[in-house]
Parts: C-alpha cells; structure tokens; sequence
C-alpha cells in the first residue's frame, strides 16, 4: 500500500493523465495509464482516505475536462460540476477499495485474485459511471471511460455491450494487468492468460454488421453565426448567418433533406410568417424537406425543438430536446439555489421543458434519429431512436458558447461512438463546428472546418438491422451495475465468515 501522501499524488496524476486520453489530445492509450493511476492509488486503503484519493483523481480529472464550462460563466460552474463528480468518484474509489480488501480475504485462490477480483474492480467503476451518468437531475455521462476510445481499435465494441460494457472491459484489462503485477504472474505466464485473452478478444472484435440499404444526399450547412449566449445580435440574425452559407448550395441537383443546426433560426417560424415563407422557398427550391432547430413556446413553456418543414405544409413533424442541460438551460429547483450564485442563476430567465416526443423524423426518402446537442451522451435516447427505425442519425448543436475548447472535439468523439453504436451514419451539423459526416465504421467522410461558414452535400449510407448494444440496451448497465454490488456484498460476507473461522480456529 503506498503512503497516503504518495497515493494523493498518484491519482492526481492519474486524473491528470486520464484526461489526456480524451480530445483534444486524445491520445487513447493514456486512458488506460490513468486508470491504472486511480487503481494503484487505492489498493490497501481504508474507506476514508479512499474517499480521498478518489476525490484527488475526481478532481485532476473534472477540473481539466470540463474547463470549457469557464469560458463565459466564469469558475462557480466549473468548480461546483467538478465537486460534485468528484464526490461520486470518491464514492466509487471507496467501493474498489472494499473490493481490494475484501476479496483476497474471501479467497485465497490465485485465480479469484487474477478473475473475479479484476470483474469486480471493473464493475464498480461503471457503477460510479453510472452514478455520475444518473444523479441529480438525470446526470452528466461525460467523461464515461468508452469515451476516450472513438478513434482506438477498442471502439468496435461498442456495438455490442455499448460505453459500459467497453468501459467494463477497459477497466477489468488493467485490473487484471494490476493482479498479475502483485501477484508475481511473470513466475507462472499461465496466469496472463485471463488479461491477455480479454484484451485480444476486446481488440479483434469486429463491429456487429448492420445491412445497407441505399444512400441519402443530405445538404447541412454551419452558419458561423454569432449564436453564443453572449454573443452581440440582434432577432434573425443567425438565421441571416445560416441562410449566407445555405446560398451556394441552393443549386446542387438531388438534395434529399437540408439540415441546419442547433439554434439555427433564432425566430420560430411557426410564430412568424415571414420566416414560415423562407422556409417554404428553401424547401420549394429543393424540393425536400428542411430540418432546422428553434425555440418554441406552447402553453407557456418553451421547448428547444428540431422541426421538420415541406413547403405549403409548414412544420409536419417536431421533436424536442429531451434532455436539457440543468443550470444551462433551466433551473432546477431554484428558490434553494439562488441564494448561492444569484448573479449566474438570474442569467437563465426562460427554462426548456423536457420533451417526450419520439427522436425520429420520417424524411420520405428515408427515417432518421434525432439528437439535440447534449443529448448525444444520454444512451437510452439513442436506442431508442434506432428502435424507432432510424436509418441514418442527425445530431444538431450548437457549441458557440465554447469556442476554442476541447468541448466540441469531446461532443464529436461521442458522436463517432454513436456512428459504431449503432451502425448508422451520423450528421453532426453545429452553428460553429465541429461539424463533420462520419459513417457507420466510424469514418469522417465529410467536415467543414470549425468557426468557418460553410455547408456539405453529402451522400450518406442508410442501413438496417439492430446493433446488440441497441438490442441490450439498458439491460448491459443494469447486468454490471447489479452484479457488481452483489458480487461486493458477497465477498465481504465472505471475508468475515473466513475472518470469524479463522479467529475459531485459533482459539
């Protein structure tokens, strides 16, 4: 067991390095490295300084993945978000310490130390993962370890056991690698089998082939905008921006859908006529449908909505954000927290509804999922959208807010993942970038440069069939997670019923 003092600085290290193997850097390996770090730094820890040595990785980590929430509100977000993971981090280690500890005393099987232990290990991460994707306030599932592995040869896996079942995987090759480091496993290279199998299973697994089925041309234009919460505008303004960049492509033969972005009319057409009529002419002159985002009001709520537009019918279909970012864009239970920030409470006035309708348009020449900004990182969204017969998926943001941060490279990592996930082409079309068309294989087949105005015709591969992740879905989490605490509870009944016999059979 390292010195407390050392175990802080080694997962303050390894938050530090774990982050690295997230964009911007992404240099995947690095995600393995920190995992490590955060394992090593609670082995033969008592509860409360595992408690602290998760907090150190927390808070190594969060500080530098989430920076971005700096750039315009300050550091009470950033600090108050990278607590707040950082505690259930501290939690998380606690329980891998407990697994530590108790499973040797459970067994003394040199296979349970190399086998059972390592599943464990990786099953009470994700429970933490879990815990951070869920709570308060439906979570924040960034920085999930699978997500450090877009452009890895691990991401494959992904359409079969999902981000969980990849970060499973990712943490129990270290633990495992751990065990056979403590245990001497160089004496006896039998018992690399466990770790190496995994890991060469985990590499060589190609991803669950889903059947095309044709191609689609999709138009998606990057305004450039000024759509960030601060930026100086007056009403229609980014919808002036997006119409500029829309004007070149106007003429190209064969668009099957146009895709504008998250925010991209800064005036709801279905309240405005006039703008009703530029969406009427852009979608006459292309004779296809108009996939723009908005904000909409119905018996006084407002909704972040994607509304889908045919010329002379107007808004035909609509599918609204279904998971809006607390304190970004509403307030949840306000009277408590104001008191502590009233300057960047009051900021947010008007607060987004949750939606309930189904992410998936049906364009006519094909059904695509539908994802809102954050949206990207909630799984079940996802699912359903391929559930619901999505051939292709259209992702809308807008990352205005946080130009020039590592924030829309770790959004489009995300997005590759739901291209392999589901394997289905993916739009990612933002008001400032990154805006990229990534097929199911997870390739970029098309981009535009950030902070650029600019548009892309695409033709975009369409595909069938259901993916295992989509299949599982939630079952995958709900296996590790439940396992995982009742493999934990096992071990420590069994720890103290060989401790009790033990103590017997001395006296």
């Amino acid at each position: 067991m390292l010195p407390l003092w050392v175990a802080v600085l080694v997962a303050i290290a390894g938050g530090l390095v774990y982050d690295l193997g997230f964009p911007d850097a992404g240099v995947w390996p690095l995600a393995f490295a920190g995992i490590a770090l955060a394992l090593v730094s609670v082995i033969g820890r008592s509860s409360w300084s595992a408690a602290l040595v998760g907090f150190a990785f927390g808070m190594a980590f969060y500080l530098q993945h989430v920076s971005w929430t700096t750039l315009y509100l300050g550091p009470v977000p950033w600090l108050a978000l990278s607590v707040l993971e950082s505690l259930i981090v501290a939690g998380g280690a606690v329980l891998i310490a407990l697994a530590y500890r108790w499973v040797p005393r459970a067994s003394t099987s040199r296979w349970v130390r190399l086998v059972w232990l390592p599943l464990l290990v990786a099953g009470l991460w994700c429970v933490r993962e879990a815990a951070t994707g869920s709570i308060p306030y439906g979570g924040f599932p960034w920085g999930r370890a699978a997500l450090s592995q877009s452009e890895s040869p691990f991401a494959d896996v992904v359409s079969w056991v999902g981000s969980t079942g990849l970060g499973f995987i990712m943490v129990a090759i270290v633990a495992g690698a751990i065990e056979w480091v403590r245990l001497r496993g160089w004496q006896d290279l039998r018992s690399a089998i466990p770790v190496a199998a995994l890991a060469l299973v985990a590499l060589l697994l190609p991803a669950w082939p889903t059947t095309a089925t044709g191609e689609i041309r999709v138009a998606s234009v990057q305004g450039n905008g000024p759509a960030g919460y601060f930026d100086e505008r007056a009403p229609g303004d980014v919808l002036a921006a997006q119409l500029e960049a829309t004007e070149p492509i106007l003429d190209e033969p064969g668009i099957d859908v146009l895709l504008w972005p998250e925010g991209g009319s800064d005036i709801d057409p279905t309240r405005s006529p006039d703008v009703a009529d530029i969406f009427d002419d852009l979608s006459e002159q292309l004779d296809a449908p108009v996939v723009l985002n908005t904000v909409t009001t119905r018996d006084d709520e407002f909704f972040n909505t994607s509304l889908m537009w045919r010329a002379g019918e107007g808004a035909v279909d609509s599918f609204d954000k279904r998971n809006p970012v607390p304190f970004g864009e509403y307030i949840p239970d306000r009277s408590f927290w104001e008191p502590f920030a009233p300057d960047l409470i009051g900021l947010i006035q008007r607060g987004y509804t949750p939606g309930t309708n189904a992410p998936v348009f049906d364009l006519g020449s094909a059904v695509t999922g539908l994802a809102i900004c954050f949206d990207v990182i909630y799984d079940e969204l996802i699912w359903e959208g391929a559930r619901d017969g999505a051939e292709l998926y259209m992702f809308q943001t807008n990352n205005a807010d946080f130009n020039g941060t590592d924030e829309n490279q770790q959004q489009l990592a995300i997005a590759r993942l739901r291209a392999i996930e589901t394997g289905r082409s993916v739009v990612n079309i933002s008001t400032v970038g990154t805006s990229q068309v990534i097929d199911p294989t997870g390739r970029t087949i098309d981009a535009l440069p950030a902070y650029e105005q600019g548009a892309m015709v695409t033709d975009v591969e369409l595909r069938e069939g259901l993916t295992p992740s989509v299949v599982l879905g939630g079952a995958v989490p709900f296996l590790i997670v439940a396992t995982s605490l009742g493999g934990l509870i096992a071990a420590g009944v069994l720890a103290r019923r060989r401790s009790r016999r033990d103590v017997g059979s001395e006296g």
